[in-house]
């Protein structure tokens, strides 16, 4: 099958033009298409706390053991296998809704109603009765979230050129990080409203076997009921998105051609897509996967266990919410900004190894806050210099990832790359929390710290050679 010319390109392909000013540069954030992918961005934010970091506080708190918390963040791998089913997204119409909406925004509406219809089983169900339902639920989340980001990937890159590809993540980000205090401050300040009088609590505590001053046992101070209203308030908290997709309209896209028959289809669905890539970038595909495959991985291992280890530390709801809720996400906006401006300016593959200095670095004030015992002033600044190094690293790695992709196979390439950036961190974070039982939290954050080692070798090497890369975006 013919496919359209592929114009060789550089990430930094930009550079080689006259720099924007800063007056247009900012005024990027403000078009049309950045301030919908603000909004998509939420709707793509909210899922992913609520079956890892928000799930793993409430199964702490509802007593489970570190270590069987940490192999349910596998529910997780579900994003790091995406690009199984990217294609059946890529090129598959759903019945009447395609027809009525168009390619993307029907699949973008299809997989946010199933969100909110999980969300409300999680909502239901108690972890210490029915902890099969809350991972069965959580699933769903996953699968039906990470088919959201194939279908809002492919979005975010036909609905501008490559080079504003880094205002649209940065706004992005943006959506998706206020998300997730939403869903990370929210749920918990929500849950912490919605539990019953302390009176009442402190009777659960006595008769669970604690005495006065004496830390409570696990479970004993759960309220399940409180949790039901928080997962609920966050299922409608996705027509957010519905809203969006429902007011916007389908990019322009390339024309797909016609197959035959059913291995016509497979071809192009599935290997051509993959063909490519491997085509377009040779022997360096093999450096720019492993690249991708590592690049988050010091921030992805240890983020299973943070929200455990504010439960242990002694930190309340009420701090982790404002703390590592609201002060860092805000944070993590601001190093958004800051990669996305800078990606702009000084080119992708710089600020890809910024962030990933500062990425693992950021590690090693969580092994010093593990020994520093329960300080809120301490939490904001180790929270702050993480997410800020988060938002810098992120921006500048969805616009790399972005430039690798050929817009005739954006959804399912994207997802190949997206899930590759999953899969590795995700598998090995499954034994973060038997890896604290043995070893304890502060050995467990300066491992993730030397984790980062081999990326910045990874990204030294992605620059020595000369890779072409995707097609530019559809106008």
């Amino acid at each position: 099958m013919n496919q359209p010319s592929v114009t060789p390109a550089s990430p930094d392909t930009h550079a080689a033009t006259p720099r924007p000013s800063w007056g247009e540069t900012l005024r990027a954030y403000l078009e049309p298409a950045s301030l919908r992918m603000f909004a998509l961005g939420f709707a793509a934010g909210l899922p992913l706390l609520l079956v890892l970091g928000t799930l793993s506080f409430r199964l702490r708190e509802a007593g489970l053991d570190r270590t069987t918390i940490g192999y349910l963040s596998w529910v997780g791998l579900a994003y790091g296998f995406k690009w199984v089913w990217s294609p059946l997204v890529d090129r598959l119409p759903i019945p009447l809704l395609t027809r009525a909406m168009g390619r993307r925004r029907s699949w973008l509406l299809l997989s946010q109603l199933a969100i909110m219809v999980a969300l409300a089983g999680m909502a239901f169900a108690d972890p210490r009765a029915h902890l099969d339902t809350v991972v069965w639920c959580a699933l769903a989340v996953a699968f039906a979230s990470a088919t959201q980001d194939i279908a809002l990937d492919a979005y975010r890159i036909e609905s501008a050129d490559a080079a504003h590809q880094g205002a649209l993540a940065a706004t992005y980000q943006t959506g998706y990080r206020l998300a997730m205090i939403w869903a990370g401050a929210g749920v918990l300040w929500l849950a912490a409203r919605a539990e019953v009088a302390p009176v009442a609590a402190q009777a659960a505590a006595a008769l669970a076997g604690t005495v006065e001053g004496a830390k409570p046992a696990p479970g004993a101070l759960y309220q399940n009921a409180a949790w039901t209203t928080a997962y609920l308030v966050m299922a409608a908290s996705m027509l957010v998105g519905v809203v969006t997709v429902l007011f916007s309209r389908e990019p322009a896209q390339v024309a797909l051609p016609p197959s035959r028959n059913a291995a016509e289809w497979f071809r192009g669905a599935f290997v051509e897509p993959f063909a490519d890539f491997l085509k377009r970038y040779g022997t360096h595909a093999v450096l720019i996967l492993a690249l991708i495959g590592v690049y988050r991985i010091s921030d992805v291992v240890m983020g299973i266990m943070a929200n455990p280890f504010y439960v242990d530390m002694g930190y309340t709801k009420d701090e982790v919410a404002a703390v590592t809720k609201v002060y860092g996400v805000i944070m993590t906006l601001v190093g958004a900004f800051i990669g996305g401006a800078l990606s702009l300016r000084l080119g992708v593959m710089r600020v890809l190894m910024l962030g990933a200095i500062l990425s693992a670095a950021s590690n090693l004030l969580f092994a010093w806050l593990a020994g520093h015992g329960h300080d809120v002033t301490a939490l904001i600044a180790v929270v702050s210099a993480d997410n800020l190094s988060a938002g810098v690293a992120s921006a500048a790695f969805i616009a790399y990832l972005s430039s690798l992709t050929n817009v005739s196979y954006s959804a399912t390439q994207y997802a190949l790359f997206s899930s590759m950036m999953l899969l590795a961190p995700k598998w090995l974070a499954g034994y973060s929390g038997a890896f604290v039982d043995a070893y304890d939290y502060p050995t467990f954050f300066t491992a993730t710290a030397l984790l980062g080692l081999p990326v910045l070798v990874l990204i030294w090497l992605a620059t020595r050679v000369s890779s072409p890369a995707a097609s530019p975006a559809a106008p």
